[in-house]
């Protein structure tokens, strides 16, 4: 039985999950890897951030890698091009909602409260939200959508959805609440 080459004994290694292999394979392959995030991303920085997090996930997933599945040369590639991608999509996403906020009216005419004390803590309260929350609340309430069409325009799960209103009402109803009077003594 012939002995196996560099790539495959590296393989085998990586596989093994050794630490000097892992180190061996960053040499091997970095440049390679940056490039293919490069690619996707378009930015320095951007791509090595995201090298590094993918071979930190690699990492804490000692079974992520078989050399069964294939070499480890284009499983490293796939697995830095798959977080590219990723990080591409979470920034178009991000940039998507804050072109959203910055095409919302500052203000909204429309709060519920008649007394304009009311309305100004509400608006406080509802401008004190995390924007994850804020937002679908105000799509529902002021908009008058639906879950299913907050998850769609903000591209969300469902549930996510529902959860951050959820939550951004309980914070409402806490920011709310009256002063409990003061004890005097």
């Amino acid at each position: 039985m012939p002995a196996p080459s560099n790539d495959e004994a590296l393989a085998i290694a990586f596989a093994a999950h050794d630490r000097a292999a892992f180190d061996k394979a960053y040499r091997a392959y970095a440049g390679l890897l940056y490039s293919a995030a490069y690619n996707v991303l378009g930015n320095g920085q951007e791509a090595q951030d995201c090298v590094h997090d993918a071979l930190v996930r690699i990492w804490r997933s000692p079974q992520a890698y078989s050399p069964a599945r294939g070499a480890l040369r284009s499983f490293l590639v796939v697995c830095v091009r798959n977080e590219a991608i990723s990080r591409r999509r979470r920034h178009g996403r991000r940039m998507q909602m804050e072109e959203r906020l910055a095409a919302q009216p500052p203000e909204h005419d429309e709060l519920p409260a008649s007394d304009p004390i009311e309305r100004d803590r509400v608006r406080s309260a509802l401008a004190g939200l995390p924007v994850e929350q804020r937002l679908p609340l105000e799509l529902a309430y002021y908009q008058d959508k639906t879950h299913r069409e907050i998850a769609s325009e903000l591209q969300q799960p469902l549930g996510t959805v529902k959860s951050r209103i959820a939550m951004g009402l309980r914070k409402l109803a806490q920011a709310l609440q009256p002063a409990a009077p003061a004890d005097r003594r």
